[in-house]
């Protein structure tokens, strides 16, 4: 699958992580990342991509094109109003979650656009009406993210007292956030920035050094996150 992330329009930036465009052909595994993408694809589907635990793969016909935008962690819920855990480890179509008024306009719209960029500046303008008419963000769920994001090794109760909530009010608003609570959320960040890191161009080859400078306690702990989140070894999702 050759697939292009795009920068979103300034305005989405605090919302969307990305657009993308992608040209499938046959099989591809999709890690789990914490977002919740909104995807169009030229069978005719859009679908909204829940939050994953596993990784999970798919296999669509060569000369498949793809568009999507990605929601940062926390956020799409609150901007499609769907209870995020009741989409975990689901894809599900838009008329389930926006209405089919929703989902045909959309699919009218970038089914008429020229080519892929056409199609995502398309999508990008459908985010910014969900947007606009968006409840604000959890503000417990954005502080999670905003730690973790800073320090993958930030504890449950370190979270808890920058939120003012017990562990369990805090498990409950990730839950409704996340699609889980903040430990799950914690494991995904850390494996995404292991992957950032063993990816980057200056990056020593020793798993181990790396699993410690991702936030893993050493390299057995990394294997088992890999093994149980990616459905792989470290070494083998790096290469891929």
């Amino acid at each position: 699958m050759l697939y292009v992330p795009t920068a979103v329009a300034p305005d989405l930036a605090s919302d969307l992580v990305t657009g993308w465009t992608a040209d499938v052909a046959g099989a591809a595994t999709i890690v789990p990342d914490g977002c919740v993408d909104v995807l169009w694809i030229s069978t005719g589907v859009i679908r909204v991509c829940g939050p994953e635990t596993s990784a999970w793969s798919f296999a669509l016909p060569s000369g498949t094109e793809a568009v999507g935008v990605r929601f940062r962690a926390g956020r799409a819920g609150s901007v499609l109003d769907f209870d995020t855990a009741e989409l975990r480890n689901r894809r599900v179509s838009l008329d389930d979650v926006l209405g089919s008024r929703a989902q045909r306009l959309l699919g009218d719209q970038i089914g008429a656009a020229e080519d892929q960029g056409s199609r995502l500046r398309v999508l990008q303008d459908h985010a910014r009406e969900w947007l606009g008419a968006a409840a604000p963000e959890d503000s417990a769920a954005e502080t999670v993210r905003r730690m973790l994001v800073h320090d993958s090794r930030t504890t449950v109760a370190e979270m808890a007292e920058a939120t003012g909530l017990c562990a369990r009010q805090l498990n409950r608003r990730c839950v409704r956030a996340f699609g889980y609570g903040p430990s799950m959320l914690r494991r995904i960040l850390r494996l995404q920035q292991f992957l950032r890191m063993a990816r980057h161009p200056g990056a020593p080859i020793d798993l181990a050094t790396l699993a410690v400078a991702a936030g893993y306690t050493d390299q057995s702990h990394l294997s088992r996150d890999c093994r149980q989140i990616a459905r792989s070894g470290p070494g083998a999702l790096v290469g891929r």
